[in-house]
Formats: structure tokens, sequence, C-alpha cells
């Protein structure tokens, strides 16, 4: 049996590693939300010439049609968080609800789920999205985000089937069985209190999924139609014009990867300081 030694500089990184993830995750949360109230120019007009280079009017330059990046860059913030949220949401309602139930279940219904689990978690979360996407008559932010949670629930599901029954063996739920406490109660009280901290990191992990699978069904038209400014149709549009003039597509590629990042640092410090295991060491 191994002990782990963790030393002080570890101590002392993981309120750091919680607070970049913070920083980058929050300066998007601002974007968004100032881009529902204020932008620098109307995202459709045509703000300056074409694939003008960056400049006090145009932070990051503008499109092939002339339009400002910096504007489009906001609005892509938006997008993105809205397809995360939104996302995990359908993928918790869908995944817990389902996990729950697995775990409650008989043997052979509780196996047949499991089985059912496996096989949507073996195919790409990209790859289902896409078959909900084109399924529907139109793509739209809507029919994105309810993709991309339906993809997601299975893995919210296995997770929470797998954490229920652990607690379900727990003498404190015989205790609760045998005092004639109900089945619900028993679910609001017990399971859920002590299942949500590892389910809230996966949430987090699962948001930083969503928004890259989002981006990638926007460069593939199957995303936001235009105007919306999703960071993927920006990527796809820049495509042709990336070596005279590569910031648009840098610019949409490190905002993507910056959020991504800064939503796992997030989950890890999240896991630092909702274990109570890992914040005694």
């Amino acid at each position: 049996m191994t002990t782990e030694i963790i030393t002080a500089p570890q101590r002392q990184r993981r309120p750091l590693i919680l607070w970049a993830g913070l920083i980058l995750v929050g300066l998007h949360v601002f974007a968004g939300l100032l881009s529902l109230v204020w932008l620098p120019y109307d995202p459709t007009a045509m703000a300056g010439g074409r694939l003008e280079g960056p400049s006090l009017l145009h932070w990051v330059g503008t499109d092939r049609l002339g339009r400002d990046l910096f504007t489009q860059m906001m609005i892509g913030s938006r997008i993105a968080l809205t397809v995360g949220l939104g996302a995990v949401a359908i993928g918790a309602a869908i995944g817990v609800t389902l996990g729950i139930l697995s775990a409650f279940a008989t043997r052979w219904l509780d196996d047949a789920l499991a089985a059912t689990l496996d096989i949507l978690i073996a195919f790409p979360t990209l790859l289902i999205a896409m078959l909900v996407v084109a399924a529907s008559d139109t793509a739209n932010l809507w029919s994105a985000i309810i993709a991309l949670g339906i993809a997601l629930s299975a893995i919210v599901a296995r997770l929470t089937r797998i954490l229920a029954k652990r607690v379900l063996v727990m003498d404190y739920i015989t205790a609760a069985r045998t005092s004639g406490s109900s089945w619900p109660k028993i679910v609001a009280i017990h399971i859920l209190p002590n299942i949500w901290p590892t389910l809230a990191v996966n949430f987090a992990l699962q948001f930083g999924l969503a928004v890259i699978a989002e981006a990638s069904l926007s460069y593939l038209g199957l995303g936001a139609p235009p105007p919306n400014a999703s960071w993927g149709r920006i990527l796809q549009e820049a495509q042709g014009t990336v070596y005279t003039a590569p910031l648009g597509a840098i610019a949409p590629g490190i905002a993507l990867v910056s959020l991504a990042i800064g939503v796992n640092l997030l989950a890890d410090g999240l896991r630092d300081a909702i274990d109570p295991t890992r914040r005694a060491r």
C-alpha cells in the first residue's frame, strides 16, 4: 500500500489552478454578457475594409466581408456559453434521471440499461450530435444544444449509475430504508448530496466538450446559422484567407482553446476544493 505525499508547493498550486480557470472562464463570461447590451459594431455591417489587420478601430481586424472580428468574437463567446450551459443542463437532466433509475432497477433491466449506455458512449459525441441535427428540419442553435445534450447524457447517466450504486450499499441507506423512508426521499436526502461533487466536476468537463463540439458542428455548417457568429463558423469562413489574413483563423482558435482550458482548470480546481480527502492533504 502506497501513501501519496503532497508537498507544500503542490498544495499552493491547487488554488492557483482554480483561479486560473476562473479568470479564463470569467473573461469569456464577461464578453458574452457584455455582447447582450453592447457591441463595438453591428455584426452584419461592413465596418471597414476587407481583411484589415489589427488597429485602434478594429482590435482583431476585419474578415473577408469587412465585418469587425472582435464583435464576432464577443458574439461567439455568448454562443459558446449558451451552448455549453444548455447542453450540460439537458445532459444532466436526462443522464442523472437515467442513472438513478438504473441504480434502483432490477438486475436484468440494469444490465440492459448499462449495455445501452456503453453502446452510446462508444460512439463519438460529435457523431451522435450530427445525427440528431441531421434528423431535424433545419440546423440552428437550439437543435445543436439539444443534440449535444442528448449525446452527453449517456456519459452522465453511466457516471450517475456507478456513483449511486456505491452509495446504496452504505449502512445509512439501510438504516433509512429500515426507518420507512421512501425511495424519493432517500434519493433527495442521501444519494444526490453524496454524488453531486463528482457530478459537478464532470459537468464542467462536459461543458468544455460541448463547446468544442458546437464549434465543430458550426464549422461543418450544422450549428448556429448566420448571422450568429459562432467560433466554428468564423474558422470556416477564414480558411480561404488563412495565408493572407491568418488572424481571422488564429483569434477564434485561441478563444476556443482558452475557454476549453479554462473550464478544465476550473474543473480540476473544483475537484480539489470539493473533495474532502484531497482538501485535507
